[in-house]
Order: C-alpha cells, then sequence, then structure tokens
C-alpha cells in the first residue's frame, strides 16, 4: 500500500510493516533473465515499457509495499558528454575517464530531457500501479559517479578517485558541484514525473575515513538532501560504519540493510518473507512509528 510505505517513510505510525527489497527489480526472476538474454541492460533501462515491466515484477509476483525503478546509475552521465558502457561481469567502462581539471570542465550541463526514457518509465509505473505501491527513484551519489568517472571503471579501492581528490582539490569540488547539480535535477525529474521516494547511491562511500568525508564529500550530499526536501529521501552506502557520526547529521533517513537480493534466491522465500513481515506486525505498529524492513 502507497500509505503504509510512505506512512513509515515518515515515521508515523502504520497498519503492518512495510517491506521492500535493495535490488528487488530483477535478477532473480525467471522473467527477468528471459529479457536479458534479448536486452543489454542499458538497453531495458532505456525502454520505458521494458523498464515499467521489470520494475513492476516484485510488485505483482511478491506482495511488496514498493517498486524500485530499474535503472543504472550510470544513465544520466550520458546527457553530460560521457561515453560508457556496461560490460558484463565487469560493470560501468568509462571510454575518457576524467584526468585534469581541464576534462571536468569539459563535461555539459545535465539536461534532464537527456533521460526522458527514465520519466516515462516512471509514470508508466505509477499508471499501472494506481496506488497499490509506493515508487522508489534514485540516483548515484556525488563521490560514487566521481569514482566511476576518474577511474574509468570497477575498483576495489579507487586509488586514482582518491589521489585525484587530494591532489587536484578545486577540479575535485568543481567535478562533485557539477555532479551534485546533475543529480539534483534528475531526481526532481523522478519526483515530478511520480515517484514518492528518492534514494541516493552512495556505494564506495565507505573508502573514505570521516576527516576526508566530511572535507570532500559531506557538503555536496547535504546541498542533494537539502535541495529535495518534502520528499521522503534514503540515503545507502556501504563500509559506512565509521561515518556514522558524520551521517547522523544529514536529512536522508529510512536505513537499507545489506546490499540486496542475490540472483540465486528463490522468489518463493521472498513471498513467503513478505507474508509473513505483514502478518507478524498486523496492527502491532499502531502506537509506534517503525522504518520499513529492507534488505
Amino acid at each position: 500500500m502507497t500509505d503504509r510505505f510512505l506512512r513509515a517513510c515518515r515515521l508515523e505510525p502504520v497498519d503492518a510493516t512495510p517491506v521492500w527489497f535493495m535490488r528487488q527489480a530483477g535478477r532473480s526472476f525467471s522473467a527477468y533473465r528471459a529479457l536479458r538474454q534479448r536486452y543489454a541492460i542499458l538497453e531495458l533501462a532505456k525502454t520505458p515499457d521494458l523498464c515499467a515491466e521489470v520494475t513492476l515484477m516484485p510488485v505483482r509476483d511478491l506482495g511488496v509495499d514498493a517498486a524500485v525503478l530499474f535503472a543504472d546509475i550510470m544513465l544520466p552521465l550520458e546527457p553530460m558528454g560521457v561515453g560508457l558502457r556496461i560490460e558484463p561481469e565487469v560493470g560501468p567502462i568509462i571510454d575518457r575517464p576524467i584526468r585534469s581539471a581541464a576534462d571536468v570542465s569539459a563535461l555539459r550541463a545535465f539536461e534532464p530531457e537527456g533521460v526522458g526514457f527514465v520519466f516515462d518509465a516512471i509514470r508508466l509505473v505509477r499508471t499501472e500501479l494506481a496506488g497499490r505501491a509506493g515508487v522508489i527513484g534514485f540516483s548515484g551519489a556525488p563521490f560514487t559517479l566521481a569514482c566511476y568517472l576518474i577511474e574509468g571503471r570497477p575498483s576495489r579501492d579507487f586509488a586514482v578517485a582518491k589521489a585525484f581528490m587530494y591532489r587536484e582539490p578545486a577540479a575535485w569540488h568543481e567535478l562533485m558541484e557539477r555532479l551534485t547539480t546533475m543529480i539534483v535535477a534528475y531526481l526532481r525529474g523522478q519526483i515530478e514525473a511520480g515517484v514518492d521516494v528518492v534514494q541516493l547511491f552512495d556505494s564506495w562511500v565507505g573508502g573514505l575515513g570521516p576527516a576526508d568525508y566530511a572535507t570532500y564529500v559531506q557538503p555536496h550530499v547535504r546541498r542533494v538532501f537539502e535541495s529535495l526536501r518534502g520528499t521522503p529521501a534514503i540515503h545507502f552506502g556501504t563500509g559506512t560504519a565509521a561515518l556514522l557520526a558524520e551521517a547522523a547529521g544529514r536529512p536522508g533517513h529510512v536505513f537499507n540493510l545489506g546490499h540486496g537480493v542475490l540472483p540465486q534466491t528463490d522468489p518463493d522465500l521472498l513471498r513467503r518473507l513478505v507474508d509473513f513481515v505483514h502478518e507478524e506486525t498486523a496492527g502491532a505498529n499502531a502506537a509506534a512509528a517503525p522504518a520499513g524492513v529492507t534488505a
């Protein structure tokens, strides 16, 4: 139920604890794997009806309380002039990684029309759900996107990106500002298209210590959330135990547990888990205001 999900996001009492899973759109569904045999991941994400279909699968099959938009965090970089591709079993590959202040300056200003297919997919999902579940949109966070842009590909330690951050602080902050401006416009476009909640993915921020986070990242993340006040927001990161003190001051809320559904997960187990949580918590939350259960 949309109301159940949104009330939990606002930390208000709910009739039962709402459930949704990270990476619930695809991967463990045979229907999704069949689509992936026919379409590359970016092709799925850029085709509104296919994107909407994958997004809706978990709501139809599992009974979760929210649909998570099927997309890739790299999509809004293309309108900024970034050439990229997704290699199976590897991840995003940037054609010309950023190596200098001049490369940062060469990035184009983001135009939301460049990802209009995302907004079209959201509208299709919103229409199909007709209030039966909430809709979660998302974007990559400035630090994670900057790491991909500078490294040019996934990395274990993002040493090249962090070296650029230390060596070229002015260029680093310019890059983060440009990405922050893009993210705000991108998420506002998703909100206008119909998402109920936005999520910021900062998959690699756990590689920073508290001091570096506060200096090189936190001001930009704060600007994202402050620009989106009025819309419930989730901030997701991995390996961030050392950053919790700094994270406590961010406006984003509703925590995520883990990094999502694994491809080998039996959908029937997820379905039973959703039913179990709903049944066990029905009526028990009338006087409380719990956050939703996520995975």
